[in-house]
């Protein structure tokens, strides 16, 4: 089964819709989809983009990794939260199955891991901390999934809002929403720059984990500003299709992995697929 992983959507359907005919007539039905979230929101077809998804899902030919954008559905779901001016999501909390949807997906995984050929990998929505290993993504990721997708719904959404355990809410944060890291290991939603409001010079995430010497590839997304990210052992595939238009073109990308290479995760890396977004989703700023 060929490995495809997919970056962000963000209710870019048609896109994906394209992407995946496209794998169809180039696999058949022999590839497994891998999608880093941020499936939904800021674009208009999100029930269209979930309802091309979960089906694979439970065939058990694609996995899928909450966002923060997924988080932002459920905390409206969960009256945490109102939806703002670009949010889109309400498309599915207004659906007849919504209860449905939101169960389902307060269900999905924060992590995957898998192997391609004899190298190791995790999948996750926007980084791991620096000082984890492989393991360690996997048991912070399935402790937070625990309280996520529990029955003590109080603790939902306490954990939605930012509060409840520490531990879990920060962990929660680092794998949906985090871009930057202190060197003293505090990670941040925020952009690098040379000090923060502590004084700390605040780094990529995937800078500071790459003096790790770690033997363990990362696929992620979120980080549309940084666009494609190829580097050894990371793949980094928010290429931004809902910002298309926005002083650049938008692509929706996936990367093609060769599975029987004895280093997938070595560059230079020619192994993507992309297709640029249908038009422009937010309005033009010069009107």
């Amino acid at each position: 089964m060929q490995p495809v992983f997919v970056g962000d959507v963000q209710g870019c359907a048609d896109e994906l819709d394209e992407l995946l005919g496209r794998l169809e007539a180039r696999f058949g039905d022999g590839f497994e989809l891998w999608c880093v979230g941020d499936l939904v929101n800021r674009g208009p077809g999100n029930l269209q983009a979930l309802r091309r998804v979960r089906p694979l899902v439970d065939a058990g030919r694609a996995r899928y990794v909450l966002g923060n954008h997924e988080l932002g559905l459920l905390a409206g779901a969960f009256g945490v939260e109102e939806p703002g001016p670009h949010d889109t999501y309400t498309d599915v909390l207004a659906a007849p199955d919504a209860a449905d949807w939101v169960e389902w997906l307060r269900r999905r995984p924060l992590a995957e891991a898998g192997r391609l050929g004899e190298t190791p990998f995790v999948m996750v929505h926007a980084a791991v901390h620096p000082d984890w290993s492989e393991g360690d993504v996997l048991a912070h990721a399935r402790a937070v999934e625990r309280a996520l997708g529990g029955g003590d719904r109080d603790a939902v959404r306490a954990l939605l809002s930012g509060g409840g355990d520490a531990a879990l809410a920060r962990d929660l944060a680092i794998l949906t929403s985090c871009r930057s890291v202190t060197r003293k290991g505090r990670c941040s939603s925020g952009y690098p720059t040379p000090r923060d409001e502590r004084g700390e010079e605040r780094l990529a995430w995937h800078a500071l984990w790459s003096t790790r010497a770690h033997r363990y590839g990362v696929v992620y997304g979120h980080w549309a500003l940084q666009g494609l990210h190829v580097a050894p052992w990371l793949r980094g595939l928010d290429t931004g299709c809902i910002h298309h238009g926005r002083d650049h073109d938008g692509f929706l990308t996936a990367w093609v992995p060769d599975a029987s290479a004895p280093a997938p995760f070595s560059v230079p890396d020619a192994s993507f697929l992309q297709v640029r977004a249908h038009r422009r989703y937010y309005p033009d700023p010069k009107g």
